[in-house]
């Protein structure tokens, strides 16, 4: 973009157009990921659907490069474009609840700790992930898995409406009654469709939860996770746990004598009877003796931002995913594995279950895919030192290509990673792919959006 196209944009657009040689441009580039170091030509930030109506016209009629931010946790960067424009949701953060119709609309800039704070003075909640940090937006466009999935299913299952900025400038509600197939496209085809300026959920009774972490050494791996893949599948809706490998961080309530220990856990949430939280959890035990077990009630809030100091914005990240129907014993060995050759102290593995209510919803009645996996996986390597990049990078490619084999073939498109290929993308979606692709020519033929995890509109 050169110097007057930047002059005009900002002369067009009401709101702010903050390019390279203002103040501000490395603040409004920053993103959740420091690995990823993009120079958009200009950021716009949009405070309502009409601003972003008409950054995307000008973006279009202009043939620049367009990405679209949202609470900027992408892994891989995607809400940042080299010498493009990026649509900034972020001043779009705002949540209006409807306790009586238990409903909540929620602006596309919105992250899901702006969510859970508003619905939980209703004692309410929606499915959401397991950061407070994360943007709203993103994650739901790609399915949406936490917490509450076991109970009440993905994000995308409790998705009413949304509205969306088209690649034409247009602007829809999309539902079940109004542009079904884009409806459809949009719960779990990511960002490929439109911009959604605003999404409306549904809300279920949610106050006070039951929080736990279990930890046991590192070398206990392959008998925690065997007894594990049995419990948790068998295990009333109410009971959430995911599986990790991680390195205890020197934080409360770890005790200090395991500060920086490589261990395996689970990390639980409770949404039964709070009276029985001890007594259902004992099972723990027949993994054989925690090296720690802990448990509390807790808000549902409080839960959902618990890990949010531990990996603040700023830090070096990567990840890949893969969704899995079953744990083999091949599989505890890699688990193993990796899990002692952890790299740095904040590198992770976890197994989130996404199963219970989430089976309960058609294969084919989203754009999700992967209604029969059990787990989907996720490999990250984190660290606050650029120079330790490569190495938590190629920890991550090396733990998730040793268990793809056992994988069902695709992946979270939330936890994928940059330069997995299109392949990658078409084994995410399964057979959904074409139909996606064909909505795709129709509400973006040319392709606007793709700097995402893409669907290519289908030819003819």
């Amino acid at each position: 973009m050169d110097t007057a196209t930047l002059e005009d944009m900002r002369t067009t657009l009401r709101g702010p157009v903050i390019g390279p040689r203002d103040a501000g441009y490395d603040e409004a580039r920053k993103i959740y990921n420091a690995m990823i170091d993009k120079r958009p030509a200009a950021l716009v930030p949009c405070t309502d659907a009409a601003d972003v109506m008409a950054a995307v016209g000008y973006v279009r009629e202009h043939g620049l490069e367009l990405a679209v931010r949202g609470g900027g946790h992408s892994g891989p960067g995607l809400c940042l474009v080299d010498d493009g424009v990026t649509v900034d949701l972020s001043p779009m953060r705002w949540v209006r609840v409807d306790p009586e119709a238990r409903t909540a609309e929620v602006g596309g800039g919105s992250r899901l700790g702006d969510l859970d704070h508003a619905t939980q003075a209703f004692g309410l909640a929606t499915p959401t992930g397991i950061i407070s940090m994360t943007g709203v937006g993103g994650l739901t466009l790609g399915g949406g898995h936490g917490y509450l999935t076991r109970k009440y299913g993905l994000t995308v299952d409790n998705l009413i409406a949304a509205d969306v900025v088209l690649a034409d400038g247009s602007f829809v509600t999309a539902s079940e009654t109004e542009h079904p197939d884009l409806f459809w496209a949009l719960r779990g085809g990511g960002g490929n469709f439109g911009i959604a300026t605003a999404l409306t959920y549904r809300l279920h009774p949610v106050g006070t939860v039951g929080a736990g972490v279990t930890v046991w050494p590192v070398d206990s791996t392959r008998e925690v996770l065997a007894w594990y893949r049995e419990f948790l599948p068998q295990a009333p809706e109410d009971v959430y746990g995911f599986f990790a490998v991680l390195v205890v961080p020197p934080a409360p309530p770890f005790p200090e004598e395991l500060h920086g220990k490589k261990v395996c856990g689970v990390v639980w949430c409770l949404t039964g009877d709070l009276d029985a939280l001890d007594d259902t959890l004992s099972v723990v035990n027949d993994a054989g003796r925690p090296a720690f077990h802990f448990t509390t009630p807790m808000p549902y809030d409080q839960l959902q931002g618990m890990f949010d100091e531990l990996i603040p914005t700023g830090y070096q990240w990567y990840w890949r995913g893969d969704f899995f129907d079953s744990i083999p014993d091949a599989a505890l060995d890699v688990h193993l594995e990796y899990g002692r050759s952890i790299p740095t102290p904040l590198s992770l593995m976890h197994l989130y279950p996404i199963d219970g209510a989430a089976h309960q919803v058609g294969p084919d009645d989203t754009a999700w895919s992967y209604r029969d996996a059990l787990w989907s996986g996720v490999f990250a390597g984190v660290d606050p030192d650029p120079a330790n990049a490569a190495t938590i990078r190629q920890w991550c490619v090396d733990y998730q290509e040793a268990l793809h084999p056992y994988s069902m073939g695709g992946s979270y498109v939330n936890f994928m990673g940059s330069g997995e290929g299109r392949e990658r993308v078409r084994a995410t979606y399964r057979d959904h792919y074409d139909r996606l692709a064909r909505i795709k020519r129709t509400y973006d033929p040319d392709n606007l959006f793709h700097a995402n995890q893409n669907i290519e509109p289908a030819r003819g």
